[in-house]
């Protein structure tokens, strides 16, 4: 009995590490970091960390919902990218000489917010209307919006940067409670994570977001409007996109065109890092927080040992798709 009990024991250790063996390197290459470089573990680092993973959790826990109910949103950054844009443009300096709208007159900074999470709704609502009443693949869909918001942001600012925002705009991301490594952004990423749990573990939404990921067949026969209920998740993800790409225009002081391109692909590796399963139905807040947390050590770990920017790429690429490999290992397992 002791042996068949050691035996069942290393197997879970084999299993949990197998299972978690992306977060463990990365561990242990943030621990060598950290020696080789000391500064890792400075003051301006930590914070530098915190803020982007602030602004990249935001946006994969929106992705995440998509991913549960076995879609994908490829226009999340594309959308946050839109965002920002939009938020630039509405919170310019009103003294400033080239202005995108000059006689726009100063609107609320919480006005602003409103106006970019409704407008990034309606995109949303697009999508999943597009996927759940049209059975458009999320892949082609979200493209194909994608590239859509694309072109409207470059007609809208004509693919030209953004600055001179306002003060009371700014300071939204770059302000700090207390200690300067608890900034505002942190903050408002703990509030999204706090009711986005909320919602996947104790509302109803969150019940049927999983049994769509886990059978959609049975779950329309147990009488959940699945159609309903996939427009919602893509509605609430691109209103995500839109709060990240309105931080992240303050985060940054400006915005263009470009701001955010890539985003969806990192939000889509920290969910499936994770633990959100690309076959659906399996995702946590938490895991989601952990995996965007990783991504980001990986990134930064990578800049403090010198290597190109070029030779950076390779390596996430390579992590996302061992990521995805061994979610679907675990998937051909339980079968």
């Amino acid at each position: 009995m002791q042996s068949v009990a050691k035996e069942s024991t290393s197997k879970k250790i084999s299993k949990l590490l197998m299972d978690n063996v992306i977060i463990l390197g990365i561990f242990i290459l943030a621990v060598v970091v950290s020696i080789l470089r000391p500064n890792f573990l400075g003051e301006s680092n930590i914070r530098n960390l915190l803020g982007n993973t602030a602004i990249r959790f935001i946006i994969a826990v929106g992705v995440s919902g998509c991913l549960i109910t076995k879609g994908t949103d490829l226009s999340a950054g594309r959308v946050a990218g839109f965002a920002a844009c939009m938020a630039a443009i509405m919170l310019q300096r009103s003294d400033y000489v080239n202005r995108m709208i000059p006689g726009l007159p100063e609107l609320p900074v919480f006005v602003v917010l409103l106006v970019v999470l409704a407008v990034c709704a309606v995109i949303g609502a697009i999508n999943g209307s597009v996927v759940a009443f049209f059975k458009v693949p999320p892949f082609i869909a979200t493209l194909g919006m994608q590239t859509l918001v694309y072109g409207i942001a470059l007609v809208s600012t004509g693919a030209q940067p953004i600055g001179s925002l306002r003060r009371e705009f700014t300071t939204l991301a770059t302000g700090y409670i207390g200690n300067p490594i608890v900034s505002y952004i942190a903050l408002i990423a703990l509030a999204v994570g706090t009711f986005m749990w909320v919602l996947y573990n104790k509302m109803r939404h969150g019940k049927y977001m999983y049994a769509i990921g886990g059978n959609e067949a049975a779950a329309e026969v147990a009488g959940i409007n699945v159609n309903r209920t996939k427009v919602r998740i893509y509605t609430l993800a691109a209103m995500l996109y839109g709060l990240c790409g309105f931080l992240l225009a303050a985060k940054s002081g400006g915005a263009s065109v470009n701001t955010a391109m890539g985003y969806e692909l990192e939000a889509i590796a920290g969910c499936t890092i994770g633990g959100v399963s690309v076959n659906g139905g399996v995702g946590k807040v938490s895991g989601i927080l952990i995996g965007v947390l990783v991504f980001e050590v990986l990134k930064i770990a990578m800049q403090f040992m010198g290597l190109k920017s070029d030779y950076t790429y390779i390596v996430q690429g390579l992590v996302i798709i061992i990521a995805v490999a061994l979610d679907l290992r675990k998937y051909l397992a339980k079968k």
